[in-house]
């Protein structure tokens, strides 16, 4: 049963949703996406060699040492170049699905692998697996400030997390852009997202604080614009124990007047416990939330990092 409201589309390789795409008319479904995340979001899936107009089955493509770069040939018919085809399709992408807040990509393939690609020498020998598939490498530098991740990289709880967090940010701006950016818009906005700002990056969350207080000066959509383009960057950089504590701490201050001596020592020894690895983060945050609707703070509740995505998904019972 679908569980979201249809409004988040994330463009993902189609055959991590199970679709026979797969050179060899295989595919690489992920239970995640498949299962889970797809009860959430609205998936785009798009296999780029089927685009592009390769069959299925056929015969795999790899990428090779190029002057310019590494192109994307046939393993059995070196004639075969797919390169120039590959990087447009990822731009066209990029253009086209507009309406996505990020993309899930298929690890290691030399169309959407996002890094770790194998790159061979002219010799045929794999040289260190440093490339970056052709699609994805085209549809990230069009979108450097879309969430884009690896199926792979989703079974680390931290990353999953990252990844899942960024997708409801970058949909809640484009929401904020749509019904029209305003000066108090971007104030409200850049308030909402203080602590989780403070969990990934505190030094940036300076910085851009800083930037929107130029709004008043500089025009808006310029400000707007570089605003977004550094907090996504920021979110990009997963927090740990350490920040995920120094946040509860400053949650924790909004309640020193109104909770007893009994809950204040509670609440501490679970935040203690947390950033020992005794407890998940979801423990401390849960006891923050119960105190928080018994006395209700209005600025508290604006704030996202007490609920960034959909409880349900249970991301930081891991953390």
């Amino acid at each position: 049963m679908s569980v979201h409201n249809g409004s988040i589309k994330i463009g993902i390789s189609a055959c991590l949703l199970g679709q026979p795409v797969r050179y060899n008319g295989g595919h690489k479904a992920s239970e995640l996406c498949r299962d889970v995340l797809s009860r959430y979001f609205d998936f785009v899936p798009i296999c780029p060699e089927k685009a592009i107009g390769l069959s299925t089955p056929r015969q795999p493509i790899r990428l090779v040492s190029h002057p310019e770069g590494p192109r994307a040939v046939g393993t059995v018919d070196l004639s075969l170049d797919v390169s120039e085809s590959l990087t447009n399709l990822g731009k066209q992408t990029a253009e086209e699905l507009d309406d996505i807040c990020g993309y899930i990509l298929m690890q290691k393939s030399p169309s959407c692998g996002m890094e770790r690609v194998k790159v061979y020498r002219d010799n045929g020998q794999p040289a260190d697996p440093v490339g970056r598939g052709l699609f994805a490498a085209a549809l990230m530098q069009a979108r450097p400030d879309l969430p884009v991740e690896e199926d792979g990289r989703l079974n680390d709880p931290v990353l999953r997390e990252n990844f899942i967090t960024r997708v409801f940010v970058y949909a809640e701006w484009q929401k904020l852009v749509k019904a029209g950016m305003s000066r108090h818009g971007l104030i409200r906005f850049h308030e909402r997202y203080k602590y989780l700002l403070m969990a990934t990056a505190r030094k940036q969350y300076k910085q851009l604080g800083q930037l929107v207080a130029q709004c008043g000066v500089v025009a808006l959509s310029t400000v707007a614009a570089q605003y977004f383009s550094q907090l996504m960057a920021a979110l990009k950089q997963p927090a740990n124990r350490g920040t995920h504590t120094n946040v509860l701490q400053h949650l924790s201050g909004y309640l020193k007047h109104v909770l007893s001596s009994e809950d204040k020592q509670e609440l501490q020894e679970l935040i203690q416990q947390y950033r020992k690895g005794v407890v998940p983060l979801v423990s401390p945050l849960t006891l923050l939330k119960h105190h928080f609707r018994r006395h209700p703070d209005a600025y508290i509740a604006r704030q996202a990092y007490l609920q960034p995505h959909p409880e349900t998904l249970g991301l930081r019972n891991a953390l």
